[in-house]
């Protein structure tokens, strides 16, 4: 045990085994909706639920292991909220890629985040490209999985005449996604931690409840569910299979760097506000071992892939441990093991799939829907670091989210806000303030467009 407390610098950091134990515990427990939302959002592309459950929970283990062990962070991971929505609903939904070569996309993002990471690259990329600008793709992101959410949860439907108008409030299931909905926005208010996972519960314990007793378009423990590894054998390795498919796509470098940007930014973004959070912040400004970080998140990614699942990122509900006092990687090898043990509730996946309905022709999902809106509601918030008074990146901003909305898109959205961003700002008379990155990825991107509207 004292080899074990020195070599993660347990003391050293002010910290207790016992404190990193229940650290992890309470890490796990903010995070732990991700296992039902995760399945629910990829088994859309066809892929077997049964097999995105397993590599779900084992990518986020192996991600824990290399974070905790090697890096010594208190960071967990897991399979990212906002682009496991863009793998779903535009590699797969609007871009029309089988799931298998959306998984070849991910492992190829994972491998260049990988090599990102142990060059000298990461500095060069993250300061070229202006701050407001991530926050936006990442406040983007957050419009873009709420409106998901309310679509999945029936309270936004399509129209014919205004495109989209308000669901039938009356269905059983869009009032029990209401409820759910008003349930975690309630319980956040009120400061509870665990206001997701706990909302998740309550809503499908009540939807259980009225299944039982003759309501309709309730859900349900699903009959003949695909045993997990039979799943898994589907889903393992299949990113090989997709190789040839991806690359046959005019979209697919596109793809690859939308996959990799977002990870990219995200992972730091959430590394540095819980590395500072945590004290390990060096005087320089800078994160402690930062590199074996970014080792960990990218590895998570890779391994991800491979088994059957959407880009790995850090989490930034691991600042819930980090209340309760975790400081080290004991946090997060917590974490991993009680991922490992959630395998056992496999069973219960069922409960949390999409319900369809002939009668509107509508899969509602009204028991994870609300944490997509709760999420998406939070991420929302780093606009509070857009500087509105710096017009051509107002401008920019606001293109990207828009773009992201309208399109049905975060890479569209994104594309549209590095185009515009280099235009708004030479027309400003502000040329010497655009990198040349910045410039590359202007002339990608408008190269991306001209062959997607050539190919259309």
């Amino acid at each position: 045990m004292e080899k074990i407390i020195t070599y993660f610098k347990v003391r050293e950091r002010g910290s207790t085994m016992k404190t990193e134990v229940l650290a992890g515990l309470t890490t796990f427990l903010a995070m732990a909706y991700i296992l039902p939302v995760n399945s629910t959002i990829l088994g859309i592309t066809g892929m077997p639920v049964a097999g995105v459950f397993f590599a779900t929970v084992m990518a986020s283990v192996i991600a824990a292991i290399i974070m905790g062990w090697f890096a010594n962070y208190p960071v967990a991971l897991a399979p990212g909220m906002g682009i496991n929505a863009f793998f779903a609903y535009t590699v797969v939904g609007i871009y029309g890629l089988s799931w298998q070569a959306a998984l070849a996309a991910v492992f190829l993002s994972g491998v260049l985040f990988l090599l990102l990471s142990v060059s000298g690259l990461r500095k060069m990329i993250i300061d070229a490209i202006p701050k407001g600008l991530k926050y936006a793709v990442g406040a983007g992101i957050g419009f873009f999985i709420t409106f998901l959410g309310l679509t999945n949860m029936g309270v936004i439907v399509s129209d014919p005449a205004t495109y989209v108008r308000l669901g039938d409030l009356g269905h059983p299931a869009v009032l029990l996604g209401v409820f759910g909905l008003i349930l975690v926005v309630v319980l956040y208010a009120r400061g509870n931690k665990f206001s997701l996972i706990i909302s998740i519960a309550v809503t499908a314990v009540i939807g259980v409840i009225l299944n039982a007793i003759g309501i309709d378009h309730m859900p349900a423990l699903a009959e003949n569910q695909q045993g997990i590894f039979e799943g898994a054998g589907e889903t393992f390795l299949a990113a090989f299979s997709g190789f040839r498919e991806l690359f046959s796509a005019p979209e697919a470098v596109f793809i690859i760097f939308t996959f990799l940007f977002v990870d990219f930014f995200d992972t730091a973004g959430t590394l540095i506000a819980v590395g500072n959070e945590a004290g390990l912040m060096n005087e320089e400004g800078e994160l402690e071992g930062g590199n074996k970080a970014l080792f960990a998140d990218s590895s998570g990614t890779v391994a991800g892939s491979l088994l059957g699942t959407s880009t790995v990122t850090s989490y930034i509900e691991s600042t819930t441990g980090i209340e309760q006092g975790g400081r080290t990687g004991i946090t997060t090898l917590t974490v991993g093991v009680l991922f490992l043990l959630s395998l056992l509730i496999y069973p219960l996946i069922g409960i949390f799939t999409a319900i369809f309905d002939p009668a509107t022709g509508i899969d509602y999902a009204p028991v994870t829907s609300m944490a997509l809106v709760m999420v998406g509601a939070l991420m929302v918030a780093q606009l509070k670091h857009l500087d509105f008074d710096d017009k051509p990146l107002l401008i920019s901003a606001f293109l990207t989210i828009s773009f992201m909305m309208f399109t049905y898109s975060i890479a569209e959205g994104i594309a549209v806000g590095f185009v515009f961003y280099p235009i708004v700002m030479f027309a400003s008379g502000r040329r010497k303030e655009v990198s040349p990155v910045m410039l590359f990825l202007m002339a990608f991107f408008i190269v991306y467009f001209i062959f997607n509207g050539f190919y259309a």
